[in-house]
């Protein structure tokens, strides 16, 4: 380091910089293109259903083969970006869903819709574990929550996006335009993650002064980690399990909200893209608020352990409500509701994204949401088949939202046997 590095880092004047959070609107970017792609399908869904003249089990066997899909690449995406760095690996995740997402508009029948959904899914598994890893590396761990809430809320604005623009580019040019359009979204993000995307180390219009500071957390090794040597420890399975209870809930969400508007209040193509902006809205607020209340309870000197915990219960109670939502009379009391919980969902993700880096150092965290998305893909393939018959025998989806409701509490409840301190993994050694 020269000397005017050390007189820049040693000045109480030297400023930080800012460049991180550019680093965070490319992660925002990407998550908000695979939300658009994913729920092009969910939008779509009430009208295709007539137009293909699929059933409700049908329907979710469809989902089901995207769950599928998303669970085997999960399975494998976070050791792969673990091996090849966040640049290669996000770029191949984000090269195989957009041809995935263009090759929708081929599709004619439930059997060609699955096999789109399935290499849909197989791309968009490397999102998070990529994303999750790259905050790691370009964030202090007091930052990390923040960084995983703004990123995680694209989740979010394509869930908003989608209801906008896709029933516009169905009815204008019809519907196989909805997936060509999603997939060149996703080919232009590619062309500039290439382009400009460095590590910390390697980007030189990062100041001395900001990498000192995304560097500011002690040391941590670098080896690889293997699965059955994380697997060992109670704090990954405290993740998988807050995956595998509150990841289907999500998925109902996306995949059946446009379904249940238009069978409980005859909402049509182009009128579910209000109220399905109003719950995603909500969403978005419920990511950005989850990860800085957790940040709040830090600055006020709450331990990790507490802080962390506490946004998440604030967040699992504010799902609660959403029981009511089946039985409403009013469309936007059921809206309300439904976006409450939303944001609650959307604010307890970004926490529990962020307990990967929390309890793992950076170099196992992508494996670590790897595994816990698995878990998590495996449940949407369980709820997916259970919607699909239970639409289909008994058409009310009051037990979806009892299951809502209660699954959040469940879930932190078992993160907290399994977890009680949030104490860092020793992976070094085996030992919890």
């Amino acid at each position: 380091m020269s000397g005017g590095d050390r007189a820049a880092l040693a000045s109480p004047a030297a400023k930080v910089g800012m460049y991180r959070w550019r680093v965070c609107a490319m992660l925002l970017a990407a998550t908000t293109i695979n939300y658009v792609d994913r729920q092009v399908l969910g939008v779509l869904a009430p009208f295709l259903q007539d137009e293909i003249g699929w059933s409700e089990m049908q329907y979710g066997a469809i989902v089901t083969a995207f769950q599928a899909a998303y669970a085997i690449g999960l399975l494998c995406a976070g050791a792969v970006i673990d091996r090849l760095g966040t640049k290669a690996g996000y770029a191949i995740a984000i090269c195989v869903w957009s041809i995935a997402a263009m090759s929708h508009s081929l599709a004619a029948s439930v059997a060609g819709f699955m096999i789109a959904r399935f290499l849909l899914g197989l791309g968009e598994a490397g999102n998070f574990p990529a994303a999750i890893k790259t905050v790691a590396e370009w964030f202090p761990r007091r930052e990390r929550a923040f960084a995983t809430g703004i990123f995680n809320s694209g989740s979010n604005i394509g869930a908003i996006v989608a209801p906008l623009l896709v029933p516009v580019i169905a009815v204008t040019w019809g519907w196989q335009a909805a997936f060509l359009f999603t997939g060149a979204l996703s080919a232009t993000w590619l062309a500039v993650w290439l382009l400009t995307y460095r590590t910390p180390e390697q980007q030189p219009a990062l100041s001395v002064a900001e990498l000192a500071h995304i560097r500011s957390d002690p040391p941590e090794p670098s080896a690889k980690v293997p699965w059955r040597r994380i697997l060992r420890h109670r704090q990954a399975w405290a993740f998988v399990a807050a995956k595998f209870i509150t990841d289907p809930i999500w998925w109902f969400f996306l995949f059946w909200l446009p379904k249940f508007l238009n069978a409980e209040y005859g909402l049509t193509l182009l009128a579910l893209g209000l109220p399905l902006v109003a719950i995603f809205v909500l969403a978005d607020v419920g990511s950005i608020l989850g990860g800085w209340l957790a940040g709040r309870f830090l600055r006020l000197g709450w331990s990790v352990n507490r802080a962390r915990k506490g946004a998440m219960l604030v967040c699992a109670l504010c799902v609660v409500p959403i029981v009511f939502a089946a039985q409403a009379d009013n469309l936007w009391l059921a809206v309300a509701l439904i976006g409450l919980a939303t944001a609650g969902h959307q604010g307890w993700s970004a926490n529990v994204f962020t307990l990967t880096s929390d309890m793992f150092p950076r170099h196992a965290v992508a494996s670590v949401v790897g595994i816990g998305g698995f878990a998590g893909a495996v449940g949407g393939m369980m709820i997916a088949t259970f919607i699909g018959w239970l639409l289909q025998t008994t058409g009310s989806y009051l037990p979806v939202f009892l299951m809502a409701g209660s699954a959040y509490l469940v879930a932190l409840l078992i993160v907290h046997l399994l977890a009680p301190q949030l104490a860092p993994a020793r992976l070094d050694d085996g030992a919890a």
